[in-house]
Formats: structure tokens, C-alpha cells, sequence
């Protein structure tokens, strides 16, 4: 598995696993990295402090995108690999558009239900779409 597939795969436990607790993603992370027990690639750090700096917006979007469904109705994967991959496609310079898409629907595959994949692709496709909007 590449380093950045691992990195996103470890920044979703953490966001994941903060959620569940009702603990501040940031502050969870930087104890676990206090008592060694962080991830040990940046980029992981780096997706869950982006995730925590512009979830407000992501929420919103994803709101928005996600007909039918809110946010506390999604499975708890799919809502946090949404906002993973939301972040990268709107906020992540250095990764293509499609590959944040494409990287979200493999995180789901791995970790979700069988409708995950098309729910995540359909959710983060529509963004895509309208990605030269969102970020203006």
C-alpha cells in the first residue's frame, strides 16, 4: 500500500476514533504523538489538522451533496472519508482531484458497507464537478 493510501487509512482511524470518544481530533492526535503512539508518516498529521481546520465547510458541503441523507444518518467511516476526501479535493494542492475521489471510494471499500463505495463516489463526484466553485 503506498505511504499516502496508509497515511489516509491512519488519519481516518484518528478522526474516526475522536469522534466516537467526543474528543477534539487535534488534541487526540497530538497525545498520541506525546506518548509515541502517533502516526508516523506527516501526512497523516497533516489530513487530520485540515480535516479539524475546515470541517465546518466540508460539513457544509457535504450536506449539501449528500441528497437524501445528513451527516449523522451516514455510517461514521463513510462520513469521515468523506471529510478526508472532501478536504484533499478542495483544500490539497498536491492531489489530483480524482485521486482524492478515487482514494475516499478505497477507504470505504475496505472499511464500510457494500453501498459505501457509490455513495462516497456519487457524494465526492458532485463535488468534483463543481470543484472550480467550491474553492473560488
Amino acid at each position: 500500500m503506498p505511504a499516502r493510501s496508509k497515511a489516509r487509512k491512519r488519519a481516518l482511524d484518528v478522526l474516526y476514533a475522536a469522534e466516537l470518544r467526543g474528543d477534539e481530533p487535534v488534541a487526540a492526535l497530538d497525545a498520541a504523538i506525546a506518548e509515541g503512539e502517533g502516526p508516523t508518516n506527516p501526512y497523516t498529521e497533516a489530513l487530520v489538522r485540515g480535516v479539524t481546520e475546515h470541517r465546518t465547510r466540508i460539513d457544509e458541503l457535504l450536506a449539501a451533496y449528500a441528497q437524501g441523507w445528513t451527516l449523522e444518518r451516514m455510517p461514521a467511516v463513510d462520513r469521515t472519508a468523506l471529510r478526508i476526501g472532501a478536504y484533499e479535493l478542495l483544500f490539497v494542492d498536491d492531489v489530483p482531484p480524482a485521486v482524492a475521489v478515487s482514494e475516499a471510494v478505497t477507504l470505504v471499500r475496505n472499511l464500510s458497507t457494500d453501498d459505501s463505495p457509490a455513495f462516497v463516489n456519487g457524494v465526492l463526484g458532485s463535488m468534483l464537478r463543481d470543484r472550480d466553485s467550491l474553492v473560488g
